[in-house]
């Protein structure tokens, strides 16, 4: 158990920063699952339009530094890729 009062107050701050990096995780996954449902699914419209909501979401997870640059480019290029195949 943390003892100083540094500790305590890190702690604390740890768990508020976990809430909100999960809550934007989950935001960004929700963009990016958009663009797999619309490819499954084979609109090639809509495939394209949830891309284009999905591409800033990943750089602003990146930005905000709760996903690694590396992470985020793969994805995006994934999915740019299947958009294209359709």
């Amino acid at each position: 158990m943390a003892n100083t009062p540094q500790a305590k107050k890190r702690i604390r701050r740890n768990t508020r920063r976990a809430e909100i990096n999960g809550a934007r995780m989950s935001r960004i996954r929700g963009f990016v699952k958009k663009v797999e449902t619309a490819c499954e699914a084979g609109d090639k419209d809509a495939a394209q339009t949830a891309l284009k909501n999905a591409q800033p979401e990943l750089a602003r997870g990146v930005a905000r530094g709760v996903m690694h640059k590396n992470t985020a480019s793969r994805k995006l290029s994934r999915l740019t890729k299947r958009v294209a195949a359709l």
